[in-house]
């Protein structure tokens, strides 16, 4: 793999949401897809009697000054930053760009990044922004190399790296290792892939065709224009495999596009980017040689929901590292996990989420707010800023198990792949971390 994407959004309403995809090293027209809408479809979130005011309204620890003064926080993002733009003013201490030949601001392509870096600067208002760009994974390396060595206290990384392996063990995510070994925080969004993820072992027909429950066909649920498929597979030296994309008009189907390996990376991919009408209806078909039968296949797509889906083990780099925060979206208005999150577990015994937070908030270029789990992520490293603005001496491995352990259950009782140990409550967080030792 290698995609970076920012968030879904609330499939129902069938919202725009800044995706990007980057296919590890591409962006916008080059790299992946822009302003794509949330897969839709039956939702399994649970409801919420919990009390929203403690969760995401900051009002009175802000009065109390608990602001972030003192803390800095790094956002590493795809689609470059305005550091201009309002909400930013006054607030960034350092940028830089580590995609070839742009600039921080992406030229001007740079609403998510935008929107994310404020999502942080209103629940930490005093604490430094670092902004750091990148169009690669070895750019992505090298952005949060240069926040660590900017002395940053809590990294936030607004995006998702699809296609990679979903066992922690990738290169993306060995980063986000690393960066908590060094003493700072590393947050990450779980990904959108609740509805958009399938995964299963190869069970060809006759002539190659992959049997789902239902049939040779996964018919795509969603109304973007543009499309992208990832089929992942455990390596195995001697499989071949592929996808292809049908429109389907009534009892006839036309064969759209088939997929291409993806040479950015060491991993066994192939991957589909593809503008389809979103009147029209699709489906995909795997296909693979004889010798692969009972080879594990995963099948993603941040653009578009599955017919078949499987939302466990969802979860995507880097949020699946064991020492990254991974934040799942929550919709504080209907009080439920969003059903386009993803779920672990992760590794087969990690839950995969370990907290969930508020998306859909207010953000800068985002008047509607900003959706997805890429929204949550960095409301949560400006909550880590509040905490370490109340307790500087806390380990990102304390700040963690903190937020974890003063979580409301979401409705959701105990740890799960879904909610994690629930959504973070600041105001608890905050006075909890005040006597707590590192």
């Amino acid at each position: 793999m290698t995609t970076l994407s920012p968030s879904g959004g609330d499939g129902g309403a069938r919202r725009q949401v800044a995706v990007i995809a980057v296919a590890v090293a591409v962006l916008v027209a080059s790299i992946g897809l822009v302003a794509t809408s949330v897969p839709f479809g039956t939702d399994d979130g649970r409801a919420s009697t919990t009390p929203l005011d403690a969760t995401h309204r900051l009002d009175r620890l802000h009065a109390a000054g608990v602001t972030g003064a003192n803390v800095s926080v790094g956002v590493v993002g795809v689609t470059g930053f305005d550091p201009g733009d309002a909400s930013l003013e006054g607030r960034v201490t350092d940028s830089r760009s580590f995609a070839a030949g742009e600039t921080i601001r992406n030229g001007g392509q740079n609403d998510h990044g935008t929107a994310a870096a404020s999502l942080v600067a209103r629940t930490a208002p005093d604490a430094d922004l670092y902004l750091a760009s990148f169009d690669t994974a070895e750019g992505f390396r090298d952005a949060v190399a240069w926040l660590v060595d900017s002395d940053v206290d809590v990294i936030v990384a607004p995006v998702s790296f699809y296609g990679k392996v979903g066992d922690g063990s990738s290169a993306v995510a060995r980063v986000a290792d690393r960066t908590a070994d060094r003493g700072v925080a590393f947050v990450a969004p779980v990904g959108n892939l609740g509805r958009g993820h399938w995964r299963d072992r190869f069970a060809p027909n006759r002539r190659g065709t992959h049997r789902f429950e239902g049939g040779l066909r996964n018919y795509l649920v969603g109304d973007s224009r543009r499309l992208a498929l990832w089929l992942s597979w455990d390596d195995c030296e001697s499989c071949e495999f592929s996808m292809e994309l049908y429109r389907s008009d009534g009892t006839d189907a036309r064969l759209v596009a088939r997929s291409r390996p993806y040479a950015g990376d060491a991993t066994p991919n192939e991957r589909i980017v593809a503008r389809i009408d979103p009147q029209a209806t699709y489906y995909y078909a795997v296909r693979g040689s004889r010798n692969a039968t009972g080879t594990p296949l995963e099948v993603s797509s941040p653009t578009h929901g599955f017919q078949f889906r499987e939302r466990a083990g969802s979860v995507v780099a880097p949020a699946t590292a064991d020492d990254a925060l991974a934040v799942g979206a929550y919709d504080a208005k209907r009080e439920r996990v969003e059903p386009f999150s993803s779920a672990g577990p992760v590794a087969g015994d990690r839950p995969g989420v370990d907290v969930i937070a508020p998306d859909r908030l207010r953000a800068a270029s985002e008047p509607g707010g900003l959706v997805g789990s890429s929204a949550a992520a960095p409301y949560v490293a400006g909550v880590v800023a509040l905490v370490l603005d109340a307790n500087p001496a806390l380990e990102p491995g304390a700040v963690e198990t903190l937020l974890e352990r003063t979580a409301f259950d979401a409705g959701r009782p105990g740890t799960d792949p879904v909610a994690g140990h629930g959504l973070v409550a600041p105001e608890r967080a905050v006075e909890r971390g005040r006597n707590a030792t590192a």
